[in-house]
């Protein structure tokens, strides 16, 4: 089975597209192939370099397995059906763009002869076994191929579903007639979160039971912004207590969703589901209790944090704790200063209280506060998450960043 059968034999969108990339006909001259002769791997270890957007192994479905692993930070394996065709798709693959500028593949053969895939799901897919878990397919965001239309989940601009059109590298054409000797790239439109723009399918969490008096737009960001990029809040007019939260992509909502459906917030339980709008319009603006806009872009808010692969990285998703992770205080923040802080805000003190030795070249501490009970802490991360620390004589303020830990007590 050569390379184009095995495009064909899976559902793919773009087959034509990849067709043009790798040319009509014969992919390897006689020279390549006598490289490869002695090679007798048919497993691929590619990794992903200048990562801007985020990948997800049911994007590969021209493999017969995959396995991507978060720990090896953009590492692919693959398991074509054939030597051959793995040959080929090294040969063909190797240096390209999965979009244009961006998402480099470099391939090698690994050494394994076969991989182990337990389940099939964004991480991992056999393509020869479907009962592996597998999902529905024709929900969530729409899944696309290499170098064909960008995802749903990035906007489109002024070139429609593709880009300009660019020359073919050379190494692309090997030596074929009939390779087109130009391409249409993609050209995604990056938004302010870089990788998390636009409004894929069940971007938009609905989350009723918010205090009228004590919760704002600010706040809904300090607490959602946990598990993902934050578009924009809207309160709902026609219903008190009830917000809708645009995030960066349906990940983020369902990890929302899983963290903080049910949790308690100042008295009342949150009821955090998926919302059938595809996006946040800012209509029936109104003023909220406390005299802040019932609407809030937080597009180009710097207290995001999943706005590169590698901050996003650097995020570790937990459910709410009674214990706090606190970073990004100046030096000079004491455990006064932390209980003046809660005082000041009209939310519960912390009962325990731990700083980390910060390095001899360290400008801001980080450590952890214990409150008694999980609820008390995630009001107190609601309202005193992104304050602004202010030093004497000093030129900028330093932002309070707190997240929930993995500790379970100090």
């Amino acid at each position: 089975m050569n390379l184009y059968t095995l495009l064909d034999s899976k559902p793919f969108s773009t087959t034509q597209q990849v067709r043009g990339l790798l040319g009509q006909g014969t992919l390897m001259t006689h020279r390549v192939e006598i490289k490869f002769s002695c090679c007798q791997f048919r497993i691929l270890s590619t990794q992903l370099q200048w990562m801007y957007y985020i990948l997800c192994a049911t994007l590969l479905e021209k493999f017969s397995a995959s396995l991507y692993s978060r720990e090896m930070e953009y590492k692919l394996w693959c398991m074509f059906e054939s030597v051959f065709c793995a040959q080929k798709a090294k040969a063909a693959l190797n240096g390209a763009d999965i979009y244009a500028g961006c998402c480099t593949l470099k391939i090698e053969y690994a050494r394994p002869t076969r991989l182990n895939v337990i389940r099939n799901d964004n991480d991992s897919w056999d393509y020869t076994k479907p009962y592996l878990g597998r999902r529905d397919r024709g929900k969530g965001r729409q899944r696309q191929a290499i170098l064909g239309e960008h995802p749903s989940s990035f906007r489109h601009d002024g070139y429609g579903s593709h880009g300009p059109l660019l020359p073919l590298p050379s190494r692309y054409r090997m030596g074929s007639r009939d390779t087109p000797e130009l391409v249409a790239y993609p050209l995604p439109q990056a938004s302010s979160s870089y990788m998390h723009g636009g409004n894929p399918s069940g971007s938009v969490v609905m989350v009723s039971g918010l205090h009228q008096l004590k919760m704002n737009c600010s706040r809904v960001f300090n607490l959602f912004c946990l598990y993902g990029n934050i578009e924009k809040v809207k309160f709902m007019k026609t219903i008190p207590g009830t917000a809708l939260v645009e995030m960066g992509d349906e990940y983020a909502v369902e990890r929302a969703v899983t963290h903080l459906n049910n949790v308690k917030l100042f008295g009342k339980r949150l009821n955090v589901c998926v919302s059938k709008q595809h996006s946040v319009v800012p209509s029936q603006i109104f003023e909220l209790e406390d005299g802040t806009s019932s609407y809030k872009d937080f597009a180009m808010s710097k207290n995001n944090r999943f706005t590169s692969a590698g901050q996003a990285s650097k995020n570790i998703i937990q459910p709410p704790s009674c214990v706090l992770h606190y970073y990004n205080v100046p030096l000079c923040v004491t455990e006064e200063t932390f209980v003046k802080l809660c005082e000041d805000h009209e939310v519960l003190s912390f009962i325990k209280y731990k700083v980390f030795d910060p390095k001899p070249s360290a400008k801001t501490l980080s450590g952890l506060l214990e409150w008694e009970c999980k609820t008390d802490a995630v009001e107190a991360l609601t309202v005193l998450n992104h304050y602004q620390i202010r030093v004497p004589n000093g030129s900028n303020p330093y932002t309070l960043k707190l997240c929930f830990s993995t500790s379970s007590h100090l």
